[in-house]
């Protein structure tokens, strides 16, 4: 069966998990096969009922949100990363912003903090392409982790 986990509370290890079905299940932090980190509200979750309890959980995504592409993400970074496009793309908004201001503000000074953001989006391009899908969208997706 599918749901979405609604609450997990790490320091007892309990959750509670709402199914297709409109039922809530009960589980425990053992219940979850993989990395217990990605089980957080939102997460979405492929489960067996075991007598009202949830049983086999695999947590199919970390958020309920979309999931993002770490190559877009990184070809954005390439192309139109001094204006931080690829930050709005996975949903770092205020880090974006800044880029962008900094970006556009850079023809005042001789384009140099324009430069400067041109590397650090080079940079950025290079590091999203050496994570890995799952630790993309952990960091950036979920995480909305600003920088590097």
């Amino acid at each position: 069966m599918r749901g979405v986990i609604l609450n997990y509370d790490a320091r007892t290890a309990q959750g509670i998990i709402s199914g297709e079905d409109g039922q809530r299940y009960t589980f425990a932090g053992t219940d979850v096969d993989g990395d217990i980190r990605r089980t957080k509200a939102g997460a979405k979750v492929d489960f067996n009922n075991h007598e009202g309890r949830a049983s086999s959980i695999y947590v199919m995504s970390g958020v309920a949100s979309e999931e993002k592409s770490k190559i877009v993400a990184a070809l954005l970074a390439f192309f139109l990363g001094a204006i931080g496009v690829h930050k709005f793309y996975y949903g770092a908004t205020t880090a974006g912003v800044i880029m962008l201001v900094v970006s556009i503000g850079g023809a005042i000074f001789l384009l140099i903090p324009t430069l400067i953001m041109s590397i650090i989006a080079f940079i950025e391009f290079i590091v999203l392409l050496v994570r890995s899908d799952d630790e993309f969208q952990e960091l950036y997706v979920e995480g909305k982790r600003g920088w590097f």
